[in-house]
């Protein structure tokens, strides 16, 4: 009789098109496969039975911890209702509009209206189309230029990939795009001059954004795009005084703003949005993870009422907007919006967020900080990243080649924690669920500094 394990691990390999994955060495069986079974909290089991402490809450999505029973029942109690309806032409649903105004009630001062995507990278790419539309209706078709950062990640659709600022996204698929520009990443870490202060670099990047606004001509140039804290990127929490002057540039020159906060959004930072926790003033703010926490999927476009009254405006000259996703505010994801946010508010998760992640961010720098081979510990709320150098007096990096990133990813998932390589650098990023405990914090330190330890040892 066929074992059905292996027979699911060969349909795996000769059906299932895998995201993010080595395409040629999973098809081969040369890289392993996990089947992924269930979960409660902050830990998940595969069909196997082997049990891990996500520490990487899926992909900075699961805050709420798995196995939420409030929210599987909201959708299926919504299915029964109704399962699915269209937002297009005013219809909606109650749990769709009730979802809007929740959202709206979290949000920054200054906001005014959500538009419903699925994904992170379809709710920037309504960004970017609203941006556009909203110059055009103002009389600017020139101003269409979008700045991203470098090391920003904001998607992997062909527009969205664009603005994304890593080499694995542009790699072979012809990207960036115009009309994306990208300039200096505020990672203080990596920075040239190393007598720079942090306010220093700030104003450094600022200036550079203003040397690129100006050579591209303000009068072409829409918007500024950047995540509150760089994410995939490296886990980056900006430098002093960065976005202070980061938007004195933008103001001045009439640039609009968007806040990436798919990944920041709903607590992460220990706020409930990122824009508030840096002081920001964004024209269009991107959610998605947190807003469902992964229980459906499900995005959004924050519009601010700035920008709302502009599209009004072109709808009174233009007719209809033309744009729109038949999955736009589906039902089943918007009850788990509202079931997710509502169990935020019930187990202070976003106070949890601040209190734990300190707890958990203090406890990584007293096991790991002074490791010869770590650069730096650094984060904020619950996301946290330890990057690792090769000589930490010249700040010298290892060779890509040798893969430290996943050496020690891999070190960690063997002593059952989920951590996870970030790309361009040997980075080891957290973004645990926002229900982590402190003495769940307390075992993935140990874990982790093991890990580095048998890592670090071999090199």
């Amino acid at each position: 009789m066929l074992d059905r394990s292996n027979e699911l691990n060969a349909y795996d390999r000769d059906h299932f098109f895998h995201p993010s994955t080595h395409m040629g060495q999973h098809a081969r069986g040369e890289s392993p496969t996990r089947i992924i079974e269930g979960g409660e909290g902050v830990t998940i089991v595969d069909r196997d039975g082997r049990e891990s402490i996500d520490a990487f809450a899926g992909l900075y999505c699961v805050n709420v911890g798995y196995g939420r029973t409030e929210i599987a029942e909201a959708i299926a109690a919504q299915a029964h209702k109704l399962a699915y309806y269209h937002a297009y032409a005013g219809h909606g649903s109650e749990v769709s509009i009730r979802l809007a105004r929740m959202i709206i009630d979290r949000a920054p001062e200054g906001m005014s209206r959500v538009y419903f995507g699925l994904s992170g990278s379809d709710a920037n790419e309504t960004n970017i189309k609203l941006i556009w539309y909203y110059n055009n209706v103002l009389g600017r078709p020139e101003k269409k230029k979008i700045i991203s950062r470098w090391r920003g990640y904001h998607g992997s659709g062909v527009m969205t990939g664009s603005l994304t600022g890593l080499q694995l996204f542009h790699n072979a698929f012809d990207l960036p795009r115009a009309p994306i520009l990208h300039t200096e990443a505020p990672y203080y870490f990596r920075r040239a001059d190393r007598s720079q202060s942090e306010e220093e670099f700030s104003a450094f990047c600022a200036g550079k954004l203003e040397e690129m606004i100006l050579e591209e001509g303000p009068e072409t140039v829409a918007a500024f795009i950047g995540e509150p804290v760089l994410g995939t990127g490296g886990i980056v929490p900006p430098p002093a005084g960065y976005w202070e002057k980061i938007q004195a540039v933008l103001t001045k020159y009439d640039v609009l703003l968007v806040a990436d906060e798919v990944v920041t959004g709903f607590g992460r930072l220990g706020s409930m949005f990122g824009s508030d926790h840096y002081g920001m003033k964004p024209d269009l703010i991107t959610i998605a993870k947190g807003l469902t926490s992964a229980y459906a999927p499900l995005s959004g476009t924050i519009v601010s009422e700035k920008m709302w009254q502009g599209l009004v405006k072109g709808s009174d000259d233009l007719g209809v907007i033309g744009h729109g996703w038949t999955y736009s505010a589906h039902p089943l994801c918007a009850a788990a919006g509202v079931a997710n946010l509502e169990l935020i508010d019930k187990l202070g998760l976003v106070e949890n967020a601040r209190e734990v992640g300190a707890h958990f961010r203090s406890r990584l720098t007293q096991a790991l900080a002074d490791h010869r081979h770590v650069g730096e510990v650094r984060g904020e709320g619950l996301l946290a990243a330890v990057e690792f150098v090769e000589d930490k007096d010249d700040r010298a990096f290892f060779d890509a080649g040798r893969k430290v990133g996943p050496q020690l990813a891999s070190a960690l998932l063997e002593r059952g924690v989920i951590a996870r390589a970030m790309p361009q650098g040997d980075i080891l990023g957290f973004a645990p669920p926002l229900c982590l405990t402190r003495e769940e914090a307390d075992t993935i330190v140990e874990r982790t500094a093991a890990a580095v330890k048998a890592v670090t040892q071999a090199l």
